[in-house]
């Protein structure tokens, strides 16, 4: 019976203890010295942070061998994990801080400035001396051994409309139904080698870890730098015989455009996974056509349902004119596409795509108003209580099972890979940093920018905006442009009319 997932890494250990389990450039830990690290860390944890469990203790690495002995050291600390981007303005990162209270921080002295006046434990992990730390198995055992499978693994922040993102929590148990499933269709094992180019931030990350931890497969961790360099990003998967990977689209279809993968052959590539934003079929096509060995899946899934809840195999060549279904509900997760009336929707009727099932999260941390709104009764069941979350995403069923995405219900969307609440930015511009009297953010789903419309008596250069924004939010929540209205649209209620101008970018 599986109750957390330190208890598959361990039997993992004990059958690849000297092969290497992560590979960043020319450094390398093997599965052995990898828990090694993690259990004093952990012991580390216990006294720094009071002996605290089931309290999230954030990461503040980059992604480097550090993140995942740190990662995994919080699990043996019987406490989820919750990693922070170094790249974030440490105005944000404190929000975050202040909003989830973690137990303890652990980072490196090359960010521990950031962390400055922060009243939470901070543990820097390249100051640690590990050989004189003790591992203090015994009671790090006692307290896995409470631990049950609906605790939580990992907190992952989202963007959230009031300019603090939300902490989604997600348990061990909705971790071991994703892995079961994919395994049993996909064929996961020890002999997966991963080229994991996701921040450490994404949920793609948090499944890349269980890999390790469950299977044995080797994480090779490519920067974000190579994103910028896609042809040295081809070479790296091939230097390390990468045989799977899970990617945002994005950087997929800059390699089509490129016809890079008629230069640089990746015949140990196997499995290509993608999630996250609409693959455009034509570019897909180029990989399709280019790596006849591979298999090719769609997967699609918020946040708040661990990892994804529904794939697409593609097991025949797609029409070009056609977009890629999202697929069909992993077993154990049921998808319900509802419309305005809270009924379901009949085949090719479009609706609102909602989930039930073990692999929703468990919410909100800290922040109870915003979980009752996400995870609400399931109207169809009047019987006794079970929730299911509104992914504010439209989507329908077509004749053949398969389900198509469609788009944003709200202001809620997919930019880089990232879910970003546009009503966040519009609040921060308004209400933070008072640039200007009102905004509306907007998303051009062609050419994948987000645009800001805004209302003011002196209009702002484009560079003055981006200066400013970029002290609060990373740089894929920055606009890319900005146009100056004298008076932003009104609709009959008084509110700013986001869908006109939302039609006005997307004619």
């Amino acid at each position: 019976m599986h109750i957390n997932l330190l208890d598959s890494f361990e039997k993992t250990v004990e059958k690849n203890t000297d092969k290497i389990a992560v590979k960043h450039n020319a450094q390398s830990i093997s599965f052995a010295e990898l828990r090694q690290k993690a259990v004093k860390l952990a012991g580390l944890l216990l006294r720094q942070a009071n002996g605290c469990v089931n309290t999230p203790i954030a990461v503040f690495l980059p992604k480097e061998i550090a993140a995942v002995i740190a990662d995994i050291g919080i699990m043996y600390s019987a406490n989820p994990f919750m990693n922070l981007d170094v790249k974030t303005p440490k105005e944000r990162i404190q929000n975050i801080i202040n909003l989830i209270r973690p137990a303890a921080i652990v980072s490196s002295s090359k960010f521990a400035k950031v962390l400055e006046g922060v009243e939470i434990p901070v543990i820097l992990i390249d100051q640690m001396n590990w050989d004189d730390l003790p591992a203090d198995s015994c009671k790090l055992e006692d307290k896995r051994r409470n631990l049950i499978d609906t605790d939580p693994f990992c907190v992952i922040n989202t963007s959230g409309s009031t300019g603090t993102p939300k902490g989604v929590v997600l348990n061990h148990r909705s971790f071991f139904d994703f892995m079961a499933v994919s395994q049993e269709k996909f064929g996961f094992d020890g002999s997966k080698i991963l080229g994991s180019l996701s921040p450490v931030v994404f949920d793609i990350f948090d499944f890349e870890l269980c890999m390790l931890m469950m299977f044995g497969s080797q994480i090779v961790l490519l920067d974000a730098m190579l994103a910028a360099f896609p042809a040295r990003l081809l070479e790296s998967l091939a230097e390390n015989h990468v045989s799977f990977i899970f990617w945002v689209p994005s950087i997929m279809v800059n390699i089509a455009n490129m016809q890079l993968l008629d230069k640089i052959a990746l015949p140990d590539l196997k499995l290509v996974w993608f999630a996250g934003e609409v693959f455009p079929t034509k570019q897909f096509l180029v990989w399709y056509d280019k790596l006849p060995q591979t298999k090719f899946a769609n997967l699609y899934g918020p946040i708040e349902i661990t990892l994804d809840c529904t794939y697409y195999e593609v097991k025949e060549r797609p029409v070009e004119s056609e977009a890629l279904p999202i697929g069909i509900p992993y077993r154990n997760t049921d998808v319900l596409i509802l419309n305005d009336k809270d009924e379901k929707c009949g085949v090719e009727e479009e609706g609102e795509l909602c989930v039930r099932g073990t692999s929703l999260a468990m919410g909100y941390y800290n922040n109870p108003e915003k979980t009752a709104a996400a995870f609400v009764q399931n109207p169809l069941n009047k019987s006794y209580p079970e929730l299911i979350y509104r992914t504010g995403d439209m989507a329908y069923v077509r004749k053949d099972g398969n389900i198509i995405f469609k788009g944003r219900k709200d202001s809620l969307i997919k930019h880089m890979g990232y879910r970003i609440e546009l009503g966040e930015i519009e609040h921060v511009v308004e209400n933070e940093l008072k640039l200007v009297k009102y905004c509306c953010a907007v998303y051009h789903y062609e050419k994948k920018e987000i645009v800001l419309f805004y209302e003011n008596d002196a209009e702002i250069a484009d560079k003055d905006f981006r200066k400013e924004i970029s002290k609060v939010f990373p740089s894929y929540m920055i606009p890319s442009v900005y146009i100056k209205m004298d008076e932003l649209p009104r609709n009959t209620n008084g509110k700013i009319d986001r869908l006109l101008l939302k039609n006005k970018v997307n004619e």
